[in-house]
């Protein structure tokens, strides 16, 4: 399910690239989206999911459902009401809110700031729907239905698409179209989910529950988990916020390689991570700590297994995968290179924002905030020092190799962390496994090298051609890769939590 939603995002990102380009109007739909989107990772996804699973699996192992029930219902009003007051304020604030995210514009005077003003009071709501779209999805994780949260994406990538197509030609600015496809997405993903927690018995009924102790324990493990959890999406938003001040686009062309660095961390790593978060939970609460070693380890090798060759693929096809799915329209043969060379800074970060978000699972279930904070603190200023380094002699690219370099500091802290106490024991076979990887990605490396064409020869083909010359890429190099793992060893079995 989470394939085909980022399939479909991309999808959604062609459309978006072949009808608006990398220009200023672009620009400016992408921060009013970017920063209700960052917020709802932050408190939703990030800091709010990370904080309530592990209290949510512990009552269910410890309580009954009537006492679950209570702490869905009392989660919900209290976290409904603060995201309603937040967004009530938020909108009557947008042009603050836009010249503290983008003070770029707001210093230039164009109507990039007006623009992303008047569509920050559209698209702001999203924020409080799709956190209580979270906070659903959270529940139906708990109880191993990870379908239909993977799903609910989905219907925002329908929407945007649906808005780009037939509402944006009705808008003026046309732009201002894709500001009320992400508000009518935030609807549709809330009130999809309703039904099946309806068949959990578990449909929250809001009432306030401030004094309630789930909601205390939950409220005091989210603090810290706002920086544990996000540092990831801080650093891009950063990231935003320092393109601002650079020229025209360059806010679109961080934006386009982003999403494609997205579709293989949200598809195996962002995955494995909501997987193992309810079970590493369980753990926890049972002290099964052989139990709970053995799954962390499983899901480092799993991200191993896709991270390096997806890394690998991003950094020598970035031009190709640029120019294959957003070079239509109004999106010129600069803006391809533009975007392909911040994607191939980002690609070198994959496996460390991967290894993150698995990483501070290890964290996060057993309910210790504390530590991921002081190790985002750590990384958030090495990626601003990096950024200050890199922003000048490399303009965006240097936004993206600086987010890249803090990543890895990041994982590599909190790796050594959970080894220091002992949570995470390294079970038999790593190095079989570091052979077989560094086997399988020299063929693969071997392989696309061999045959992939020059940027100009992308820039020049027609559609058709770009789509065969890359499908014989990406399909030859995945069974490439994957031959070269079986005859290294790889078996079925080796795949098994």
């Amino acid at each position: 399910m989470t394939l085909f939603s980022r399939v479909l995002g991309l999808v959604r990102d062609v459309t978006i690239a072949s009808i608006f380009g990398a220009g200023g109007h672009a620009d400016a739909f992408f921060v009013a989206f970017k920063i209700p989107n960052f917020l709802r990772r932050l408190f939703a996804e990030g800091a709010f999911s990370q904080a309530f699973v592990p209290v949510l699996s512990e009552y269910r192992t410890q309580r009954d459902l009537q006492a679950v029930q209570l702490l869905v219902n009392r989660v919900a009003g209290t976290l409904g009401m603060t995201l309603l007051l937040l967004t009530l304020v938020a909108m009557m604030a947008a042009p603050v809110l836009a010249a503290i995210f983008a003070p770029g514009f707001y210093l230039a005077g164009d109507e990039r700031f007006a623009l992303a003003s008047e569509m920050l009071r559209i698209t702001f709501p999203y924020l409080l729907l799709i956190s209580l779209t979270a906070f659903c999805g959270a529940i139906l994780n708990s109880y191993e239905r990870f379908a239909i949260p993977a799903f609910t994406p989905v219907l925002l990538n329908l929407c945007l698409i649906g808005a780009a197509l037939w509402i944006s030609p009705l808008m003026d600015p046309p732009i201002m179209g894709l500001a009320w496809g992400v508000f009518l997405a935030g609807v549709m993903q809330l009130l999809f989910q309703l039904p099946f927690l309806a068949r959990l018995r578990l449909l929250p009924r809001p009432t306030m529950g401030w004094r309630d102790e789930g909601v205390r324990r939950i409220m005091k493990l989210m603090v810290p988990a706002l920086f544990g959890v996000s540092v990831a999406q801080i650093n891009l938003l950063l990231d935003t916020v320092l393109a601002s001040f650079l020229q025209d686009g360059s806010v679109s062309w961080l934006y386009y390689s982003d999403r494609l660095v997205e579709l293989p961390l949200g598809v195996f790593g962002i995955a494995i991570a909501t997987v193992i978060l309810p079970a590493l939970s369980r753990n926890h609460a049972d002290k099964s700590d052989k139990v709970f070693s053995a799954t962390l380890d499983w899901a480092l090798r799993m991200i191993l297994l896709i991270g390096l060759p997806a890394a690998l693929a991003l950094v020598v096809l970035a031009e190709p995968m640029i120019a294959t799915l957003f070079h239509y329209g109004e999106m010129q043969d600069r803006d391809v290179m533009m975007a392909g060379m911040s994607l191939k800074a980002y690609a070198l970060g994959l496996l460390a924002f991967m290894l993150i978000k698995v990483l501070a699972t290890g964290y996060f279930s057993r309910q210790d905030m504390k530590t991921p904070v002081k190790i985002a603190i750590w990384a958030m200023a090495a990626n601003m020092l990096f950024n200050l380094i890199l922003v000048w002699p490399l303009d965006h690219v240097g936004l993206a190799l600086a987010t890249s370099l803090s990543a890895f500091l990041n994982a590599g802290m909190l790796l050594y962390g959970l080894l220091k106490v002992g949570v995470l024991r390294w079970q038999p076979g790593w190095g079989r496994v570091w052979l077989r990887n560094l086997f399988a990605n020299a063929l693969l490396l071997t392989y696309l090298l061999s045959l992939s064409a020059s940027t100009d020869d992308w820039l020049n083909a027609g559609l058709w051609q770009r789509v065969e010359w890359l499908s014989l890429l990406v399909i030859g190099g995945g069974l490439v890769y994957l031959a070269a793992q079986w005859l290294a060893g790889l078996r079925l079995r080796h795949l098994r939590a």
